[in-house]
C-alpha cells in the first residue's frame, strides 16, 4: 500500500505529540532510571510514547505498534509503527539537544516512511519511499564525497557496539582518517546524526547494535535526500536487519566504505 497524505500527516502529528510531552522534562526533573540493559529511560521518554500509541490506537487501531519503551502491539494490516519517543536518551538527560524522536512506517517489513524530529531545536526531517525527504518543510540533499580519505564520519560512541565489532569500526576510521587525528570522527549525536548526514553536513555514520526501533525512521530519510543506508555487507535495512547500520552520503562512496570496513588486520 502507498503511503498516503494521511499516514504523512498522521506522522507529523505523532511528532507533535511526542514534542509536547517532552519538551517540560527538558533540563528539568526528567525521572531518569536505568531498564534492565542498565541503559537510561525517563518521565519523558514515556510519556512520549504513550502519547504516541495513543493517536496510532485511535486512528490506525488495525495497524502494528514496535516501540522502545512499551514493547509490540500486533497488527492485521500488514504495517508497523515504529517508535522510539528519545533516541539519545543519554544526551537528554544532560541537556545536550542532540538527541531525538524517531517515527517509522514498516510495511511489510520496508520501511517505507521516517521522522526524525528535535523537539527542543525544533527541527524536522521527514522521508517518503519515492518522495524527496523534507528538512522543516524544505528539501534536504545529501553532499557527494570525491574520495574516502577526509570523509566527516560519524557515530554516537564505540563503546555501544557489538562484541567484535570495534576492529571493523576503527577500521573504517583509519582510511577516513589517514593517520592524521585532526580527520577522526565526530562522537555523540545519536539519531541525529542522520539527520545532519541527509543535509550535507556529514558524509559517513557508522553504528553497531541497533533495534529495529533505533534505525527504521533513518532509511527514508537518507535515502530521500540522495544517501544509501545499508547494513555492514551492503544489504538493505529490513525488519530482519541484524542491527549493524551504514549512512553514506554520497552512494559512489559505497563499495569503498564496506571495504574499508573489512580491512580488519589479522593476527
Amino acid at each position: 500500500m502507498p503511503v498516503s497524505q494521511a499516514d504523512i500527516d498522521l506522522a507529523h502529528r505523532l511528532a507533535d505529540a511526542a514534542g509536547a510531552a517532552i519538551r517540560p522534562y527538558f533540563r528539568r526533573d526528567h525521572g531518569v532510571e536505568l531498564k534492565e540493559d542498565r541503559s537510561p529511560v525517563t518521565l519523558a521518554d514515556r510519556a512520549a510514547e504513550t502519547a504516541m500509541r495513543r493517536l496510532i490506537d485511535a486512528e490506525r487501531s488495525g495497524d502494528g505498534i514496535v516501540g522502545e519503551e512499551f514493547g509490540t502491539k500486533p497488527g492485521v494490516t500488514g504495517r508497523q509503527w515504529v517508535l522510539d519517543p528519545i533516541d539519545g536518551t543519554r544526551s537528554f538527560t544532560v541537556g545536550r539537544a542532540i538527541f531525538g524522536t524517531l517515527i517509522a512506517l514498516v510495511e511489510d517489513g520496508w520501511p517505507v516512511l521516517g521522522v526524525i524530529d528535535q523537539p527542543v531545536q525544533r527541527e524536522r526531517w521527514i522521508g517518503v519511499a519515492g518522495r524527496p525527504t523534507l528538512f522543516n518543510g524544505v528539501p534536504a540533499a545529501t553532499r557527494a564525497c570525491a574520495i574516502l580519505e577526509g570523509a566527516i564520519t560519524a557515530t554516537t560512541s564505540p563503546h555501544l557496539f557489538g562484541e567484535g565489532d570495534v576492529p571493523y569500526y576503527m577500521a573504517l576510521v583509519a582510511a577516513v582518517s589517514g593517520g592524521n587525528a585532526r580527520q577522526g570522527p565526530v562522537y555523540g549525536g545519536d539519531c541525529y546524526n542522520y539527520g545532519l548526514l541527509a543535509s550535507g553536513h556529514l558524509d559517513i555514520v557508522c553504528e553497531s547494535g541497533l533495534q529495529l526501533y533505533d534505525f527504521a525512521a533513518l532509511v527514508p530519510v537518507v535515502e530521500g535526500a540522495g544517501g544509501r543506508m545499508c547494513d555492514w555487507n551492503g544489504d538493505p535495512l529490513t525488519a530482519a536487519s541484524e542491527g549493524h547500520v551504514l549512512a553514506i552520503g554520497d552512494p559512489a562512496r559505497t563499495d569503498d566504505v564496506l571495504e574499508a570496513l573489512h580491512a580488519v588486520p589479522h593476527a
